[in-house]
């Protein structure tokens, strides 16, 4: 295991976060136009499980819908991250797209800080507007898709 040594009282947050629950939240709040979004640390290291990211929610949502996976997996359960899922947000179907790592450095670096680099996998949980649009269709309204950037490949449609 690696040695992290904090130098602040975020730092130390997300330790102590791991180390008693097995993963930490970071929202971001909006600014300057660009819609909010949150990410955990530690789902990987603690379960061999992608971080996740999501854009657009308030925070308690937000982190609702995350410890929805990681209360699963301390159970030993597992999203599979290659189907749409129902079990995070009511009444809609999620799907799990992989982030590229040329999106680390700009969206995570409070993970890239912890595992000490870009050596984790990150994915993306999209969600669909009330109509039921991802982002990527073009029924969803510009509004939408701007408040939800999709980091990596949109399937087409949907």
């Amino acid at each position: 295991m690696v040695q992290r040594i904090a130098t602040d009282d975020g730092e130390r947050s997300v330790l102590d976060d791991i180390a008693k629950y097995g993963w930490h939240c970071i929202y971001i709040l909006e600014q300057d136009g660009q819609p909010p979004w949150t990410f955990t640390i530690g789902l990987f290291e603690t379960w061999k499980h992608p971080e996740l990211v999501i854009f657009g929610l308030k925070r308690q949502v937000a982190h609702e819908i995350l410890n929805i996976v990681a209360v699963k997996l301390a159970k030993g359960e597992r999203i599979d991250l290659s189907q749409p899922t129902d079990d995070l947000v009511h009444g809609a179907s999620c799907l799990l797209v992989g982030v590229p790592e040329h999106h680390y450095r700009a969206r995570f670096g409070f993970a890239r800080w912890y595992y000490q680099g870009d050596g984790f996998p990150v994915y993306q949980i999209v969600w669909p507007n009330r109509e039921g649009y991802f982002p990527w269709n073009a029924k969803a309204p510009e509004s939408f898709r701007s408040w939800q950037p999709v980091l990596g490949q949109m399937p087409g449609g949907a």
